[in-house]
């Protein structure tokens, strides 16, 4: 199963390496339809555009309501670098994503297990089907990496 979102994983890994030109933090979804085609792209532009909501999930959630011309999303899948967050997740869940696939689990925000289950709970109206873990080590490198250059300058100055 994971091998299948393995191509979808490597497109939002592209999407996620366009935040590096910005001080944005480097994760990069895709929302893929039932036949597999990319409908929707986005990476995290918070820094970028000034916009607390500009995390990759709601962007490519956002592009791909603009592209299908709806925003019940029930037969497309997110596919993510990142566990998303409390928002991402609540996001997906209105939008009825059919599925959500992640690559790293983020074990400080992670609302899909790793601190909240937000896309499980029984007291929403809709639950997504939700593959964690793809392209786990890939996704986690791209993350460390960017972190440790940021740290790097501080401890130069040390």
């Amino acid at each position: 199963m994971r091998a299948r979102w393995a191509g979808p994983m490597r497109a939002a890994l592209d999407e996620a390496r366009l935040s590096l030109g910005t001080a944005d933090v480097p994760v990069g979804a895709v929302v893929v339809d039932a036949s597999g085609t990319v409908v929707g792209r986005g990476h995290n532009c918070r820094e970028a555009e000034a916009d607390p909501t500009g995390h990759a999930e709601v962007v490519a959630l956002r592009d791909a309501a603009r592209t299908l011309g709806r925003w019940r999303l029930d037969d497309c899948t997110l596919v993510v670098t990142l566990e998303p967050c409390t928002m991402c997740a609540g996001a997906l869940v209105l939008a009825r994503t059919g599925r959500l696939v992640f690559g790293a689990f983020d074990p400080k925000a992670g609302a899909v297990g790793s601190l909240w289950d937000v896309v499980r709970d029984p007291r929403l109206n809709h639950r997504p089907e939700v593959l964690g873990g793809v392209l786990e080590d890939e996704c986690a490198a791209l993350l460390l990496d960017f972190f440790d250059g940021r740290r790097a300058p501080a401890a130069a100055e040390e």
